[in-house]
């Protein structure tokens, strides 16, 4: 998390937009990745050029090619589209020319380098800076800011993220980094996963489980394969905001993912053939509001379960594409644990019956605050397309480390009462003490048996027992007794009062 100075840097240049006339905060945030792209290709060719000089070679891969641009209306070289090259001229309107005029066009046609997927998400980009003297101040703002190692660039961008304020509409609002890094760490990614997440958004969950591997698996880089694999194939992500996906490509590359596969797919709507079964891992909050017509809704998520309702077409999304043995922690609102209809029974038994399903985290409704306050769980299953469930694990998370209103303020982490998650994490690894858990606990396990004469319930609150307290009062005599005595005082009281008054 970034705090002190940087932070407040970062809230300048969101007023220096403000002021200068963009005040639409995904505005805000799409701009601002642009800038940032171009820093970071300059970062990228400067790392390649130092190679290209110690070795006495060229530059293997230059991103911004030797030679005059055949697009320059000025004749100018590739070398001035560069960020440490433009940053330097010291006519803004100059700037300003060479960065709509020439950098843009050139970031959205880089077919030829491994950037290229992120380029491919800029043919729709717009820049929207409205005058050169707001680019020179940005610019140079942009250019103080201190991003020389991959968590702060990181951190950067998930407090820009955060101040999405138009969040939240539609059934779309971030995930708590937070809650997002528990679930990585539930599933606790391997660097043979394929993981994808098929409503990536801003794509924290891609970005989370990357470090997770990194920290976790740092041998990954000492193998020429296997980092080839972890920049090219690890990595996938599924939206059709093609804003979002700007922007989470973006958040991939300050993560040092060079060519993760961000594609623009209507996960519900579009026909899976070729991804079905194709990955190991899934992770995701899809969105839940809103339901498709069925003519609309993928057929082959149709086959799976009948419904018009986008929080179960999710589930069944997932079951298509898993790979046999592949996992998946997945954020979905109460309804779908215990709602009535048939697509909503079908699919809790499929999940029970005919996969593993592990086990449920149901999470408090000020989780998701300020963009809603719908109550929601995370759902924890391997596809197995065999069965497979013995006992089902459930967690009463009450508390994640924060104040669940609006204004979702940091609490003392130390405090185990007021963070359940190093707890949940603990007992998820040590699941087999949790049979010895009693039901009135704030995780146990329940037999498949108990689930499925339950109508395949899976809220918690049907298998939780609440204990309630025998309080004990006076007998009616004493307790009339006693209110006699006291009012015996307040008259006395009154009383002697009044003396000292007279």
């Amino acid at each position: 998390m970034i705090t002190g100075e940087i932070k407040s840097q970062i809230d300048r240049i969101w007023d220096a937009f403000w002021s200068g006339g963009i005040s639409n905060p995904m505005e805000v945030i799409e701009q601002m990745t642009y800038l940032l792209f171009i820093k970071r290709l300059d970062e990228l060719h400067t790392v390649r050029e130092k190679k290209a000089n110690r070795l006495k070679r060229k530059i293997e891969n230059p991103i911004f090619p030797e030679g005059k641009n055949p697009d320059s209306r000025m004749g100018r070289t590739f070398d001035t589209l560069r960020w440490s090259k433009f940053k330097e001229f010291g006519d803004p309107k100059e700037m300003y020319d060479i960065v709509a005029d020439e950098v843009f066009p050139f970031i959205k046609t880089l077919n030829g380098n491994a950037e290229s997927t992120y380029a491919a998400h800029m043919k729709d980009a717009r820049f929207t800076i409205p005058n050169p003297g707001l680019l020179a101040k940005v610019v140079d703002m942009l250019d103080a800011v201190p991003m020389n190692d991959r968590d702060t660039k990181g951190d950067l961008y998930e407090y820009m993220l955060g101040k999405i304020a138009t969040a939240g509409q539609n059934g779309q609002f971030r995930t708590p980094r937070h809650i997002i890094e528990m679930m990585v760490a539930l599933t606790a990614p391997k660097p043979s996963d394929i993981i994808c997440d098929p409503a990536c958004g801003s794509a924290g969950f891609l970005v989370a489980a990357a470090e997770f591997l990194r920290k976790n698996h740092p041998d990954i880089f000492k193998d020429a394969e296997a980092m080839r694999r972890f920049n090219h194939e690890t990595f996938n992500g599924f939206d059709f905001d093609s804003t979002m996906l700007r922007i989470g490509s973006m958040n991939m590359l300050l993560h040092g993912i060079e060519n993760p596969d961000i594609a623009n797919r209507d996960s519900l709507s579009q026909d899976h053939a070729g991804i079905e079964e194709q990955f190991t891992l899934v992770l995701a909050n899809p969105p839940f509001a809103g339901s498709l017509d069925y003519e609309s809704c993928s057929k082959d998520l149709q086959k799976i379960v009948k419904t018009k309702k986008t929080e179960l077409l999710f589930v069944a999304l997932f079951l298509r594409l898993l790979k046999p043995g592949g996992r998946a922690a997945v954020i979905v609102p109460d309804g779908v644990l215990f709602g009535s209809s048939n697509a909503h029974k079908g699919l809790r038994q499929m999940l029970v019956e005919d996969q593993k399903l592990d086990g449920i985290i149901s999470m408090p409704s000020g989780v998701f605050k300020p963009y809603a306050g719908v109550s929601t769980a995370i759902v924890l299953f391997t596809k197995t397309n065999s069965g497979g469930t013995d006992h089902v694990w459930f967690y009463d998370m009450q508390a994640d480390g924060f104040s669940l209103d609006d204004k979702r303020t940091p609490l003392d982490q130390e405090r185990h009462e007021i963070n359940n998650i190093p707890d949940i994490i603990s007992r998820w690894k040590n699941l087999d003490v949790e049979f010895k858990r009693k039901r009135t606990d704030q995780s146990f396990m329940v037999p498949k048996a108990e689930i499925a004469a339950n109508g395949y319930d899976l809220s918690i609150n049907r298998y939780k027992e609440i204990v309630y307290e025998e309080v004990k009062y006076d007998p009616p005599k004493k307790i009339l007794a006693d209110l006699k005595a006291l009012e015996s005082e307040i008259r006395d009281g009154l009383v002697e009062l009044e003396e000292l008054l007279m």
